[in-house]
């Protein structure tokens, strides 16, 4: 295993930085300057930055679900509480099954884990053009039986200012879910009730992210967008980062790092693709797949 093996992908003025082990992630650059924020060396991570998260994004309410009239139970891997958490491939080495100046896919034959019996096929794969960034998933089930399957990705975002707090954003999502220590309590509120409207652009100011958001309001090409905006790009200025998830995708959770250590608290915004909702394997109707034998699952997502 080489946690530390990297893989520098360019497309003219972008750059990303990528790893076979976990299919991670670690930083997006365009013109020299960070977009998606990155670590070089896995010491050097930073609150799940740029993870993959297979079979299930988010937590699992005391690691305990119930599927098919079967209980199962993971191991309780969430600091934060007695739950499990972001599934179990961030930790694997993948295979390198494809590599060019300007893409990597990989590969992982998943055999399942404690209190997830079930074995996937998994594949990814980081782009670059001149759009930017496209990450590619899918995910065949290998085994006998149905299993739950879902998928979400953990980047952060920058457009260069000190703390999120002086950046406009425009997440057009219609609902928040409810949360109770980071598990949803089952209600859903409007962003409105919840007091989290950015349908349209708004500044960040001093308000905590750590919100599940659903109900994407989608453009003519399918996709929903998340943008984060410098203040000067209001005045002609300043950077942009806009976010797309296609219809894989109707959830969406943002993170502003109140958990992290303090140096890099509101320093960048998680913006975070997930096809279900948290605890989705307690809630199978917030978008958890009931992928059957043989089946596969596709998403994209990208920044640009």
């Amino acid at each position: 295993m080489n946690e530390d093996q990297e893989i520098i992908l360019r497309h003219g003025a972008w750059e990303a930085v990528v790893a076979a082990y976990g299919a991670s992630l670690r930083g997006v650059t365009k013109d020299g300057q960070s977009v998606a924020t990155g670590y070089r060396g896995i010491a050097n991570k930073q609150g799940g930055q740029g993870d993959v998260l297979i079979p299930f994004p988010g937590r699992v309410g005391g690691g305990t679900y119930l599927w098919d009239e079967v209980r199962y139970q993971l191991p309780q891997t969430d600091k934060d509480g007695p739950n499990a958490i972001h599934g179990f491939v961030r930790t694997i080495d993948w295979t390198t099954a494809e590599q060019s100046e300007s893409r990597a896919r990989f590969t992982l034959a998943f055999t399942g884990a404690p209190g997830y019996p079930f074995p996937l096929d998994l594949e990814l794969a980081y782009t670059l053009s001149d759009e930017g960034l496209r990450c590619d998933f899918g995910i065949t089930n290998t085994g006998a039986v149905a299993a739950p399957v879902a998928t979400g990705f953990h980047p952060y975002f920058t457009v260069g200012s000190e703390q999120v707090d002086m950046d406009w954003l425009t997440l057009p999502f219609d609902s928040v879910l409810e949360m109770v220590q980071f598990i949803p309590t089952g209600k859903i509120f409007s962003v409105a009730e919840a007091g989290l409207d950015f349908s349209r652009p708004a500044p960040i100011g001093a308000t905590v992210f750590n919100h599940c958001f659903l109900g994407p309001q989608r453009g003519s090409d399918g996709r929903a967008r998340v943008t984060l905006t410098g203040r000067g790009k209001l005045t002609g200025k300043g950077k942009s980062v806009t976010v797309w998830m296609d219809e894989a995708f109707d959830y969406v959770v943002l993170y502003t790092g109140e958990n992290m250590p303090a140096e890099y608290r509101r320093g960048s915004l998680a913006i975070e693709p997930m096809t279900c909702g948290s605890d989705a394997f307690n809630h199978p109707a917030w978008g958890l797949r009931r992928l059957e034998p043989g089946a596969r699952f596709v998403g994209s997502w990208g920044v640009g």
